[in-house]
């Protein structure tokens, strides 16, 4: 063979070659909607060239999921450092405590992580991102379903899953099995030439496209939750109520963008606040329930409605919901001035210091009384409160069960000015004394005293009287109003499906052949290609094959059936002949037989004897091999 010859021969084989790997590329061609990225020439970009490789880097998978890690990681401070969102106090704590990062902190816009620059900057980043990345995948899935699966390739045994075999059945005859058994197994399938494309598993691209649009549902949520958003704290005394007005929070905080109009107009007023607890065992003491028991109402005319505020049950009214949060006791008090008369007579509430409800506080007469001489001053008593006296301590008393068995309040007096006039926020919980005295018993000392309820301690100097009168019970309530928490649920459980469905539904493509070989009998050629290898695609094919090589069998199974009746007619006939006696006496020999006429054949076959016939379609697999 001359070199031009070889050279020539292997240009063909390199075509041949070149034209097999196009031929399989476009077989695997838009397994995924994600966009090709080609890498440029970035020395050759001008400013829009490299304005859009700027774009396509934003869009990308990979960037957008290195955002969303920073986004996690730039809110770990927000958890970490006291935001001023929520607590001043704290915040400014810290700042007193931290001489040095205290300043860098508030530079860096750590007290207020969510609100600061840079989150702001990784936030709106990662929603372009994601918004660019969904928008053109979303079109090519779109055409995607519209379309059909591509055509097969010429050689379909270069395919990780392949199967052959050779039937009896005609061509067409297998494709349209090929198309019953693919269209009952969900495959969109059709016949294209002499083979059957089909197609599986569109579910797992849907599934990524709703994990990220629910990650854009997510992120749109918590934003417009967190510049909508409103929460306040009100404690209530049994008997009292409550209406939806910025002037009836003891504190309240909501976003830039929250206005009071937002709030939703209800009303409601607490009938009766309950709180049971364990009586024995390890957990004595432990509350079982705190609940509330009320009545509420929608609108400046709307009809009262009874209801039921637990602890991880709240009310919902509208956009708000209103939860249960604390439980404790406010003694009710009846102070008289030095003649006598009633100046105040309310239930004050005390705040809890321990697990037994033991409650510290302070009681207020800002206005009304006068002293003996009739001069105007202000009341002011340190109380404090335990609901099951246990007795004194060091230099306190003791509760030793949360529950109203055995009350006791201990007073102590002062009197003249309070400071709640300086017209500096003061502490409603707390006496200040700067400027006032306290009331001075026999011995000089300050006037203190422990009252059971009914008893009344005297202030000293014909000044007036306190009166232990009983305990009403208080509860303490959060009013949240977050818009966008359902979108936030929603987007979440969208995601978690999303998620699961891009990781565990496999996307995949089979195709059919079916042709008349060499011999005239049919070859059928099935193989399958995923989007990634898995062992799951061979086992499926190997299912699909089995389907349809039931309705089209394997053609050397006949021919070997037909090879065994024809070897047992001609055992039968070479008996037959070896038993024919020869009128000479003798028995015959195959000489005798070769010069016996047709006319001398009996026409009739012997009973079990079938009679073959040459049939082109049929063929062993023994001829086969040897073909």
């Amino acid at each position: 063979m001359s070199n031009t010859e070889t050279k020539a021969k292997a240009a063909a084989g390199e075509s041949t070659a070149t034209a097999d790997d196009n031929d399989l590329g476009a077989a695997g061609s838009q397994l995924s909607t994600a966009p090709t990225e080609d890498a440029p020439n970035l020395p050759s970009l001008g400013v829009i060239g490299w304005a859009r490789w700027f774009w396509r880097q934003l869009t990308s998978m990979r960037v957008a999921l290195l955002l969303l890690f920073m986004l996690s990681l730039a809110a770990i401070p927000g958890s970490l450092i006291p935001q001023s969102g929520q607590d001043e106090t704290k915040v400014a704590d810290f700042m007193d405590r931290h001489d040095t990062l205290g300043p860098v902190y508030e530079k860096l816009g750590l007290f207020h992580v969510y609100s600061s620059v840079w989150f702001s900057a990784i936030y709106i980043l990662l929603f372009i991102s994601l918004i660019g990345c969904i928008v053109p995948r979303t079109w090519q899935f779109v055409g995607q379903l519209k379309g059909r699966p591509p055509g097969a390739p010429r050689r379909l045994n270069r395919l990780p899953a392949y199967t052959t075999w050779r039937t009896a059945a005609e061509p067409e005859q297998v494709r349209d099995i090929a198309l019953k058994v693919l269209k009952r197994r969900r495959y969109r399938s059709y016949a294209a030439g002499d083979a059957v494309a089909a197609e599986k598993g569109y579910l797992r691209e849907a599934g990524n496209l709703v994990f990220h649009i629910a990650l854009i549902v997510m992120l749109v949520a918590f934003a417009w939750g967190q510049l909508f958003k409103a929460e306040g704290n009100k404690l209530i005394v049994q008997g009292d109520g409550f209406s939806d007005t910025l002037i009836q929070y003891d504190d309240f905080k909501s976003g830039s963008l929250f206005t009071p109009d937002d709030l939703t107009p209800f009303s409601f007023n607490l009938k009766k606040a309950k709180g049971t607890f364990e009586r024995t065992g390890p957990n004595r003491g432990t509350p079982r329930t705190y609940e509330s028991h009320i009545t509420y109402s929608v609108g400046a005319d709307g009809k009262e409605k009874p209801g039921v505020i637990k602890v991880n049950e709240p009310l919902v009214v509208g956009d708000s919901k209103v939860y249960m949060v604390n439980y404790g006791y406010a003694p009710v008090v009846t102070v008289r001035d030095g003649k006598g008369k009633v100046v105040f007579h309310d239930a004050v509430p005390l705040l809890p210091l321990d697990g037994n409800l033991t409650s510290s506080g302070a009681i207020k007469v800002l206005d009304g009384y006068r002293d003996a001489q009739g001069k105007t001053e202000q009341l002011g008593f340190n109380a404090f409160f335990v609901p099951t006296f246990a007795g004194a301590g060091k230099g306190q008393m003791l509760s030793q069960f949360p529950a109203l068995d055995f009350p006791v309040l201990a007073l102590s007096a002062y009197h003249g000015d309070l400071g709640v006039n300086a017209g500096i926020p003061r502490n409603i919980y707390q006496l200040d004394k700067t400027n006032a005295k306290g009331f001075k018993d026999s011995k000089g000392q300050l006037l203190k005293k422990r009252l059971l309820p009914g008893e009344t301690m005297k202030l000293t100097g014909g000044n007036g009287s306190i009166t232990f009168d009983g305990v009403e019970p208080w509860a303490r309530f959060q009013i949240t109003q977050q818009p966008g928490s359902g979108w936030a649920l929603t987007g979440a459980i969208a995601a978690i499906a999303g998620l699961a469905g891009s990781l565990f539904i496999q996307r995949r493509r089979v195709w059919v052949r079916a042709v008349k070989g060499p011999d005239g009998v049919t070859v059928v050629e099935m193989a399958g290609l995923g989007r990634s290898e898995s062992t799951k695609l061979p086992e499926e094919l190997g299912d699909l094959a089995g389907l349809v090589h039931e309705e089209a069998p394997t053609a050397a199974d006949r021919d070997a059936d037909a090879e065994d009746r024809d070897a047992d007619a001609e055992d039968r006939d070479a008996d037959a002949e070896d038993s024919t006696p020869d009128p000479s006496g003798e028995t015959s020999t195959s000489s005798d037989a070769e010069n016996t006429t047709p006319s001398d054949a009996d026409p009739t076959p012997e009973p079990g004897a079938e009679t073959t016939h040459a049939d082109p379609h049929v063929v062993s697999a023994e001829g086969a091999e040897k073909k």
